[in-house]
């Protein structure tokens, strides 16, 4: 156990997580907007993966970070159009446009990979990082935590930013409204099909900059299918989080956690099987649903599509 408290274990641990944890998080923040209006975005999995591909592209073609992070931002956008049109204003099965979005995304992306790059990998220079005064020369904690790119800090300010508006503004309770009662949203002179649009795009970019965010920060390249399930697990996230924004953030570092424990045990000169390392995230996934998941509080009106006039 001594070995497993090490300097550098726990670093890695902490950088891991924190690289893990930021995809996840963005995707939890926008399938918690998107679920909050009634839309069960089940193809967020395929908006991260093409924010992922479009944010490589656009950085590596203009060599700019904050350009890729705009076109990851477009792609997941352009997923989530596909998805609002189908399912909100056509009234499909959320549940199976979402995965055959899913589907046909990871097979355009690794198509379109291989047109343009072939079989090679061509990486982006590492990021630049926004270093805090004085928190940075903290042991073990200050280089993982406030050493990070801006786009870590801004993702924190989301969550705060968030929060509030659920909290004290009245999209916070159209969105509501439209995910527990749209019919009385619909008398009201609300516009259910407009909110749910709007929080449906919202989701595509949240989920987008997430994507963008694992190709040019955690792994500085794209590679086919690379999201790994990173998607799926927003879902979970927003689903668990009872509607709080920080909840999803506690979440997203938890399992953060679970998956950089692989390369921190690595590190570390565990002689714990590879193969049991690399179950902890999915065993993280089911022993978080099995204590929490009876407890999760979903719209009433979630994942069904609003016909005006219907009853």
């Amino acid at each position: 156990m001594g070995g497993l408290l090490t300097e550098a274990f726990l670093s890695s641990l902490f950088t891991g997580a924190i690289v893990a944890a930021v995809p996840m998080l963005l995707a939890g923040l926008g399938e918690q907007m998107s679920e909050k209006a009634g839309v069960l975005n089940i193809g967020i999995e395929g908006m991260m993966l093409m924010g992922a591909y479009m944010g490589f592209l656009v950085a590596f073609k203009t060599e700019s970070l904050w350009l890729g992070f705009l076109g990851g931002i477009l792609g997941g956008v352009l997923v989530a159009i596909v998805m609002a049109v189908l399912c909100v204003r056509l009234g499909l099965n959320q549940i199976v446009i979402g995965i055959g979005l899913t589907l046909g995304v990871e097979g355009l992306t690794a198509l379109l990979h291989h047109f343009q790059f072939s079989r090679t990998y061509p990486r982006l220079p590492a990021p630049e990082r926004l270093n805090i005064p004085g928190l940075t020369d903290l042991p073990v904690i200050g280089p993982s935590l406030f050493g990070r790119h801006l786009i870590v800090y801004l993702a924190l300010i989301a969550v705060a930013v968030l929060a509030y508006l659920y909290r004290r503004t009245n999209l916070g309770m159209t969105l509501r409204a439209a995910g527990e009662r749209p019919a009385a949203l619909d008398v009201a002179g609300g516009n259910v099909l407009g909110i749910r649009v709007f929080a449906t795009l919202f989701t595509g970019g949240m989920a987008g900059l997430g994507g963008a965010y694992l190709a040019n920060i955690g792994a500085g390249l794209f590679i086919p299918f690379m999201t790994g399930g990173a998607g799926f697990i927003g879902i979970v996230l927003a689903m668990l989080a009872r509607g709080r924004p920080l909840w999803v953030l506690i979440g997203s570092l938890i399992f953060g956690a679970a998956l950089s424990m692989t390369t921190a045990l690595q590190v570390a000169g565990s002689n714990i099987p590879t193969d049991v390392i690399q179950m902890l995230p999915f065993a993280a996934v089911m022993l978080v649903l099995v204590l929490f998941g009876r407890r999760a509080k979903l719209p009433s009106a979630l994942g069904a599509a609003y016909e005006r006039g219907a009853r």
